[in-house]
């Protein structure tokens, strides 16, 4: 006989259950953030609940200048990749990436992450920012003008600043952006054009030390075999005298003369700089070289002068090969020849000018002897004239 009484537990814990209506954002990093042309870019998107089957997709960010933001393209075999990594192979210059994560069927998908981008130094031709000063440290209140260069009619110029922060040039007339720095403006520059081109970045580092030295060094990156000169100044004056010099944080040279100079830089050189004066140390800054590439024009000039040599000795040559199958008697070469005859019978008069040289032709006949007339005849210094005397 079942009972009809029942028996029930206590009550459990609440929980709280909170729906919201923002998608969840991943979170995208690149490594490395700085690349040498040609070197691979690996993309890392980051969900919460990375084991909760999420598939990825990976875009390349475009400048939209009229709408003041970008628009996204799908890379190459990047929608719904089961890893949450893409690798780049073979990047060259600046450009920006964004991520976002799908799950579920239909697939549920979340927002994009904020743009993240690997910058290039290297300068190439579609597009360049130059910088007004052109060094990578200023003080504060320095006026800084950054231009960028290139056919577009349409420039943006971008700020990615140390705190993570992506931002647009405030003060921007036509393709060049004009700063008053203050410390805030230390950040990663570089120009975005309407037509989606991105140019190399500059680093720009504002000393906040108004009593303190700055190192003067270049933006953009040095040729492999040029030279190149660091100093050392404060804001009223260039220092002559008394600085040590840290190349990635060791010293290198104590120069009285105030200045570091590389007579022929090599990628060893590569790396940070500092210097120090009066107890006062200025900020580091990257120096970047970049290997010497041959031009073209270069490259080709040893084919260029063979094949102009061997265009010049058939010029030279084959005609005078042909004059040799013609001729039936003697054969006589000279600067300027009206008319070929045999020498038998001995040459008009005026038939040649300006006689240079003779090539000795010996005539072999099988079919029947020549007269001695008839055989090849040699001529040496023959000069100018209006004839050849006998």
């Amino acid at each position: 006989m079942k009972s009809s009484q029942h028996e029930t537990t206590e009550w459990s814990d609440s929980v709280t259950l909170t729906v919201s209506d923002n998608e969840p954002r991943p979170v995208l990093t690149v490594s490395p953030s700085w690349l040498s042309p040609g070197a691979s870019v690996t993309l890392n998107c980051e969900v919460e609940h990375p084991s909760a089957g999420w598939s990825f997709y990976w875009y390349k960010a475009v400048p939209d200048l009229s709408e003041k933001s970008s628009s996204y393209e799908l890379l190459p075999d990047g929608s719904g990749t089961a890893q949450d990594s893409y690798i780049i192979h073979g990047q060259t210059h600046t450009a920006g990436y964004v991520c976002r994560a799908g799950r579920g069927d239909p697939e549920y998908h979340t927002d994009h992450s904020q743009p993240k981008f690997v910058w290039s130094a290297d300068v190439h031709s579609a597009a360049s920012l130059t910088v007004s000063p052109d060094r990578v440290q200023h003080f504060t209140s320095d006026s800084v003008s950054l231009t960028c260069e290139g056919n577009f009619p349409e420039w943006r110029v971008r700020k990615f600043s140390e705190d993570g922060r992506l931002s647009d040039c405030r003060r921007m007339t036509g393709s060049t952006c004009d700063i008053n720095t203050s410390k805030s403006d230390t950040a990663v520059y570089w120009c975005e054009s309407g037509s989606g081109e991105f140019s190399s970045a500059v680093n720009i580092t504002v000393q906040n030390d108004g009593n303190g030295p700055i190192l003067v060094s270049p933006v953009h990156p040095v040729t492999e075999g040029a030279s190149v000169s660091l100093t050392c100044s404060l804001r009223t004056q260039k220092i002559l005298s008394n600085v040590f010099f840290y190349y990635n944080d060791k010293l290198i040279q104590n120069d009285p003369r105030g200045e570091l100079k590389i007579s022929a830089v090599s990628k060893s050189d590569e790396g940070f700089y500092k210097c120090q004066y009066s107890g006062r140390e200025s900020a580091q800054s990257w120096m970047s070289v970049k290997v010497a590439v041959s031009t073209p024009e270069s490259s080709s000039f040893p084919l260029l002068m063979i094949f102009r040599l061997i265009l010049g000795f058939m010029f030279i040559f084959l005609p005078l090969l042909f004059c040799c199958r013609r001729s039936k008697g003697d054969l006589c070469v000279y600067e300027t020849v009206r008319r070929c005859e045999n020498t038998e019978n001995g040459p008009a008069e005026g038939d040649f000018t300006n006689v240079t040289s003779v090539i000795q032709l010996k005539v072999i006949r099988k079919t029947r002897k020549s007269s001695p007339a008839a055989d090849a005849a040699v001529y040496s210094e023959v000069t100018s004239g209006s004839s050849l005397s006998q």
